[in-house]
């Protein structure tokens, strides 16, 4: 922070802890025209900037959100005037829709991670029992208090076996006089059976689609699904008038991880296929990029570069999800091979059947003949993350964040 920053020169920014406690770092002058001050606080690797009118019984004028890059650049670029602008005509007229979520066992720890993010989400819970012949016995504690609130729920479809009791209760929740409802379903799971090649191949990720676009619409409207980078970009097409899809994308976590590498200047970009390539490289094109691509040789496919050079390079290889690692790996081996420096990886869905996310191993810093230096994913698997948390090369990136964001859509 330059010397001129009219903040207390005893001031810094804050790390970014990974606790969800919300501890209260530092205020910022008192404006002389207004007496409003901005409150910062931490909160899961957030920053809630909080509006207050001490001439006014501490009122809150509002609220907003920075990210850790967005609060970096507003302390780079302070002033006082413009700040004492935009308290007034931006966030003061915001308004805060307060959320009930609920979770389902699996999603517990993430729905946690998504409350503490914001004040105005309230976790709700449900009886998730069963009869003695195995069938669902559930019960939504409370369910009056809900009526006319807004109100979501975060699934995870993990297996066949679990989304029969929460499709009971997503179907079950708008009818209870809320005023909206939001399903929040991270890992759209069917995504990689998205069409018919033939003839009596049953594409379910439509089947699904389906099953989500009969929710019963709330006293609010239909729907709205959140779910994140869903496997085909035409599978958007598949629900119908009763659901509003909301795609949104891991792609800006891995963003703000890259640029706190230490090499973060040094990065590049590999996309395993075309597919790869097509669904992420706009959102990330102001990185050198590498296109990989399969080929046949014989009874083998193998993995060449069709396009970049990963020479001196940290390489990134991005991807919508893993489930065998067969592929990644491949990439790994070839892009080492051609001089990569290190070789790292990053998939939204780490879906890993069969404890195959054992496959990867840690580079034990910077060989990337023998391994990955980083491999993230986030929780939108939450089964997965048990398995491989504090694993190297494995690094979780929350989407509580990002949920928390949608939910105020």
């Amino acid at each position: 922070m330059s010397a001129t920053s009219p903040l207390n020169s005893s001031l810094r920014y804050p790390s970014f802890c990974s606790t969800d406690e919300c501890t209260k770092l530092f205020l910022l002058p008192k404006f002389e025209a207004s007496q409003t001050k901005l409150l910062y606080f931490a909160r899961g690797g957030r920053i809630r900037c909080e509006i207050k009118n001490f001439e006014n019984n501490s009122q809150n004028l509002g609220i907003g959100f920075l990210s850790k890059t967005d609060y970096i650049h507003s302390m780079q670029n302070f002033s006082s005037v413009s700040i004492a602008a935009a308290s007034a005509s931006e966030l003061a007229g915001k308004s805060v829709k307060r959320v009930c979520l609920f979770y389902t066992s699996e999603t517990k720890a993430l729905a946690e991670r998504v409350a503490a993010e914001s004040d105005a989400i309230e976790l709700r819970s449900i009886n998730w029992r069963t009869f003695d012949d195995g069938f669902p016995n559930l019960f939504i504690p409370n369910a009056q208090a809900i009526r006319g609130q807004h109100v979501a729920f975060l699934a995870s479809f993990s297996s066949p076996n679990v989304i029969f009791e929460q499709l009971s209760v997503i179907y079950a929740l708008p009818k209870l006089f809320i005023s909206s409802f939001t399903l929040v379903l991270p890992f759209f799971p069917t995504g990689t059976s998205e069409r018919m090649e033939d003839e009596g191949d049953v594409a379910t990720a439509f089947t699904l689609a389906r099953i989500l676009s009969n929710i019963p619409t709330s006293r609010g409207g239909p729907t709205s699904l959140v779910t994140f980078d869903i496997h085909a970009l035409q599978e958007r097409f598949y629900f119908g008038d009763n659901i509003l899809p909301c795609f949104e994308s891991g792609i800006p976590l891995l963003k703000n991880r890259l640029q706190q590498l230490p090499d973060s200047d040094n990065i590049a970009i590999a996309f395993p296929d075309d597919g790869a390539w097509k669904r992420f490289h706009k959102q990330l094109q102001h990185f050198p990029t590498i296109v990989c691509a399969k080929v046949r040789e014989g009874d083998q496919r193998i993995v060449l570069i069709k396009e970049g050079d990963p020479q001196g390079r940290h390489v990134v290889i991005v991807d919508d999800l893993v489930q065998s690692g067969g592929t990644l790996i491949e990439c790994q081996k070839v892009l080492a091979k051609h001089g990569a420096a290190r070789v790292s990886a990053y998939v939204t869905h780490g879906i890993f059947p069969n404890r195959s996310w054992q496959r990867f191993n840690f580079d034990n810093g910077g060989n990337p003949g023998t391994g990955l230096t980083y491999f993230w994913i986030t929780d939108s698997c939450p089964l997965t993350v048990k398995e491989v948390l504090n694993k190297p090369p494995f690094e979780v990136l929350s989407l509580a964040g990002s949920i928390a964001a949608a939910l105020q859509i």
